[in-house]
Order: structure tokens, then sequence, then C-alpha cells
């Protein structure tokens, strides 16, 4: 089968076909999603012939021997931690959700990493109702879901971004204030989704309320985080940064977001479509910041 794979910049190749084990299904992949981590930090140990990605959407062609899963012919979106970039994917059952028909496969494959990342920071936010929150790095892909959802939750969202061409969108997104970076924040917030790393993790530290707290997700800065403790303890008698991982199996999130997306209480911002041979293209705008939410290509 034909497949994206670095060798040593994104390429086409061709691959064996994935062999499902009892467990999974094979999709015929329609469209797949970039991600700012699978591309900026990928290992430099992958093997020649291995098929990177983590999101996409497709058809079932083949359903998973041990009866779980959807039948041949279903609509679905899926995650992995591979094996996303190429015509045909085996998939876990318990990594993907229906997709209704109503649904736009591209938009679907735009959910997996950044949409369910953001459902479950929001949630390990605890209760956010009336809560001051800021989000950074609010522009890109987990950013733009996060200002969804933690506005669904009741919060009071403060959305921060590296240049004002970027904020476009985010107050319909709802997004009650914009700030360029969290050094410009006035008051204190209750909770914080980090997605930058480095300075501005450290600035978004400084302004929590006490017992505030930042889910730390993501390191976009490529930089390492300097706290001067002192300072922190001058402000914020015990707000706590907790190491954000998102958990797995995926399909009950996912199935959540595609039923918000289905009804129109989520937008899946996809600031790049275009057609997989494309994928450099997709990928440089990623990495310099020229895509305002996610990047998705679409196979033939």
């Amino acid at each position: 089968m034909k497949a994206l794979i670095f060798n040593p910049d994104l390429s086409f190749g061709v691959v064996p076909d994935p062999v499902p084990s009892p467990a999974q299904v094979l999709v015929q992949v329609s469209a797949v999603s970039l991600n700012f981590g699978e591309i900026a930090f990928r290992s430099a140990q992958i093997r020649p012939d291995h098929v990177s990605g983590w999101d996409a959407a497709g058809v079932v062609v083949r359903a998973a021997a041990d009866g779980s899963g959807p039948v041949v012919g279903t609509r679905v979106v899926t995650f992995g931690w591979s094996g996303a970039w190429a015509e045909l994917r085996a998939v876990d059952t318990a990594e993907l959700a229906v997709v209704p028909d109503d649904v736009d496969l591209a938009l679907a494959a735009a959910l997996p990493v950044a949409g369910v990342t953001a459902l479950q920071a929001v949630r390990r936010l605890g209760p956010v109702q009336g809560r001051r929150v800021l989000v950074t790095g609010a522009s890109g892909g987990v950013g733009r879901y996060a200002v969804q959802l933690a506005a669904r939750a009741g919060a009071h969202v403060i959305a921060s971004v590296g240049s004002p061409s970027r904020a476009e969108g985010l107050p319909e997104l709802g997004a009650a204030e914009v700030v360029h970076g969290p050094a410009n924040l006035r008051g204190r917030v209750y909770g914080v989704l980090d997605t930058v790393g480095g300075q501005q993790l450290a600035e978004a530290f400084y302004r929590l309320e006490d017992d505030g707290v930042i889910q730390a997700i993501g390191r976009a800065a490529k930089e390492p985080t300097v706290i001067d403790f002192e300072e922190a303890g001058s402000r914020s008698l015990r707000g706590r940064i907790e190491n954000f991982n998102v958990s797995t199996p995926f399909a009950d999130d996912l199935a959540e977001l595609v039923g918000l997306l289905s009804r129109g209480e989520l937008d899946a911002q996809v600031g790049w479509r275009g057609p997989w041979d494309r994928a450099m293209t997709a990928a440089d705008a990623l990495l310099t910041r020229r895509v305002q939410g996610k990047a998705v290509l679409t196979l033939p």
C-alpha cells in the first residue's frame, strides 16, 4: 500500500498492508490530520518503512475477528500512536468511534489527539463554572478545542496567542478575553491549559490563584521551563503544576466529540486542508505557525 514515511522528510513509499489482530478493524483511510508533536518531536530512530501518524478517519473494510467493533462499511474516526498516514490502517476497536453520515470525515479526522487532549485536560481542572481559565497556545489545534470545551464547561476563558493575527475567531469560539502571552494577563486565574511550555508556563504559574492548577500539556516552545519559586510563592500560596498525559482508550471521548461535532456544538477548526501529496506543505505550515487550528490531508 501507499504511505507517507519519513525518509528523512515526508515522502511517499510502498509498505506492506497492515495485518489486523483479532481486536482490530481494517480501515480504508479517507483523511488524516497532522499534529505539531508528531512532526516536531519525531524520533531520530524511525525505520525507513515505519508509518507514522496518530489521527485518521475512513471506512471499515474488514471487521474485527473477535466480533468487537463496527461492521464493514461503517464510517469511523480512529486513534493510534502510529499507522495513520497510509491507505489502510489496522486499529483497535477501543480506539475508534462511529462517524454519522452528516459529519465530514475530514473534520472527524481532526478530533482524536487534539480534541481528546483538550477534553481530558479541561476535566482534570475540576469544576470551572464561573472561574477564570487561561489557555496558552490558544490558536493551535489543542488550544482551539480547549477554548471551546472550557467555555462549554462554564469557564471565563482567556486565550493567549503569539500575535494579533493568531487571535482570529477565538472570541467566537468562547474566549472572553484574548492576551498576547501570559505576561500580559491582568489578575489571576484558577486554571491553565498550557500547550506551550517554557517561559509561558513559568509566567502562567506566577499568575495562579491560591490552589490554582496548571495542566502542562505541550512544549511547543521547545525550551526549558525555569521557575523562580520565591517569586511564585509571593503571588500564589498553593498553586501547582500537573504533568498532563492523555489517557487511552479513546473510544468514549471520541464518541462524545463526534456527537458535539454532529450537533453543531463543536467546531473542528480545520485551518489547512488539502490532498495528501501536499503533506510537506502542510507540515511546514504547522511548524512555522501558519495554521490556525488543525491541518488535514485527504486521500484520493
